[in-house]
């Protein structure tokens, strides 16, 4: 047997590498780069990434519903294009902020008195800058999750799609692993250079890196069934799950399409009626916000509360501790149901929620985070890792639960429709958390929590939300789906 699918795997995790890299370049420079040039407050860059999480949200509704109809293989390419080119864009807010309001040079915005009225004007003009490269960075990395989820359909028989799901969705925590060993470094050495602020030239060189991934997609992919590295053998272990008029019936849709017909589908509001969507709703909602909260926030936390930079040794290595610990362990979180399907005899959904229900239980420490700083600031960053790891291997769990329940030609429409409902929690994450963190500091000791105050309270509110998130979302999805039940075009 070939095994081409794993080659399919390789090119999902890079792509999803390569879409958190782009990610996490703002809020590794933001802090100490980016916000003395433009006088950004906590709440300014809380703005940027709470309208980044409702544009991708928006997006995401109908980027699943695009690579359904424009195909895998294009689809997936308008995807990355698009977010590289927004990468990118991101280096020039600089330069057209220096102009628009009228400056020689970013020293010159830099020695603006802070709290100012001119200061405020060139935060507001920055911002509004970043927002726009930040929509279509949004509007690309949409389609990322909604084509890899399709394309693992494709490739893997149910219980192996987890783990296939695991291993590309590490991508994730990889990405976020090199950025704090990277970006931090090619922003210092490029402003060392004089070479503007040095975080320009970071945006473009991990922005450039989706154009290089581009070329090995058009080369590599192709349906298992159409492509010449995959012999019979491997084309029936993929195909294990279903009879053979269920696989003739699916080779005459692909007929149909090339015929220009069009396919049997669900129609996006259709996908709304079900209790399955409703459930991947919330296991979305209710947990895509705490993964993005530790994304973006973490470096500014360790900075803030530590004083420990994101371009300082000790930055790098809390940054990149944490996400080693993510990495590893959510690995394995997409091996768990497969050990249940294949070793304990449970249908592939209840392997996943037990699966899942594990997962709920790792962020919970994420409740003494804060306290836990006080002794040793390796503490947060372990347990953050923890609470991370749990995220990955859940997420993994639940977007293989659309295969499990859900015809291949709705698989990218759902995983759109769950992306959304992420987003939009997410987006009351990170515009909550940013306008907290600048009102508690502001408020200082008239502001307390569970014993901490100011800014410090802040943070142990976020952490005590994202510690019991998974949990009720579990109890949430196993009400609506408590049984296993397909979903039939």
């Amino acid at each position: 047997m070939t095994n081409w699918r794993w080659w399919m795997v390789v090119l999902l995790f890079v792509a999803t590498t390569v879409n958190y890299l782009d990610r996490q370049v703002l809020s590794l420079t933001w802090k100490d780069f980016i916000a003395p040039e433009f006088h950004w407050t906590d709440n300014d860059y809380g703005t940027i990434t709470a309208v980044f999480s409702i544009i991708y949200a928006i997006c995401m509704l109908f980027a699943g519903k695009f690579v359904d109809w424009m195909g895998t293989k294009k689809g997936y390419l308008w995807s990355i294009g698009i977010w590289s080119t927004g990468a990118c864009l991101h280096a020039i807010c600089g330069w057209l902020t220096v102009h628009i309001e009228g400056y020689e040079s970013a020293a010159a915005m830099t020695a603006v008195q802070a709290g100012s009225t001119a200061a405020l004007a060139i935060a507001s003009t920055s911002v509004w800058l970043f927002l726009a490269a930040r929509c279509i960075l949004a509007l690309g990395e949409a389609g990322n999750f909604p084509a890899a989820i399709k394309v693992t359909a494709e490739y893997f028989p149910k219980k192996d799609r987890a783990f296939a799901t695991s291993i590309f969705n590490s991508g994730a925590s990889i990405g976020a692993l090199i950025a704090p060993a990277t970006i931090p470094v090619l922003a210092q050495f490029f402003k060392d250079r004089g070479i503007g602020g040095g975080w320009e030239m970071a945006f473009v060189i991990i922005g450039a890196l989706g154009y290089i991934w581009m070329a090995f997609w058009v080369f590599m992919y192709n349906k298992p069934e159409k492509s010449k590295h995959v012999n019979k053998a491997e084309l029936d272990y993929i195909n294990q799950d279903y009879t053979a008029e269920e696989i003739a019936a699916a080779s005459k849709a692909e007929d149909k399409n090339a015929n220009g017909e069009k396919e049997k589908s669900i129609s996006l509001w259709k996908c709304f009626t079900y209790r399955q969507t409703w459930s991947f709703i919330v296991g979305k909602f209710f947990t895509d916000g705490v993964w993005w909260f530790y994304l973006f926030w973490a470096p500014a936390y360790f900075s803030d509360q530590y004083g420990y930079a994101s371009s300082s040794g000790m930055g790098i290595a809390l940054i990149t501790t944490l996400y080693a610990i993510v990495t590893i362990l959510s690995i394995f979180g997409g091996y768990l149901p497969k050990l249940f399907v294949e070793k304990k005899g449970m249908n592939p959904y209840n392997g996943r929620m037990l699966a899942m229900l594990i997962f709920a239980f790792l962020p919970l420490p994420a409740l003494i985070a804060q306290s836990a700083g006080q002794i040793s600031v390796w503490w947060p960053a372990v347990i953050i890792g923890l609470a991370g790891a749990g995220h990955q291997a859940w997420s993994a769990n639940l977007f293989s639960t659309i295969g499990d329940m859900f015809p291949k030609s709705a698989i990218s429409t759902i995983t759109g429709i769950g992306g959304m409902a992420g987003g939009i929690g997410s987006f009351f994450i990170q515009k909550g958390a940013g306008a907290l963190f600048t009102y508690s500091e502001n408020a200082g000791t008239a502001f307390q929590f569970l014993g901490f105050e100011g800014k410090p309270a802040g943070y142990m509110i976020v952490f005590c939300g994202c510690a019991v998130a998974y949990l009720i979302a579990w109890a949430i999805m196993k009400a609506l789906v408590p049984k296993y039940k397909k979903i039939e075009a």
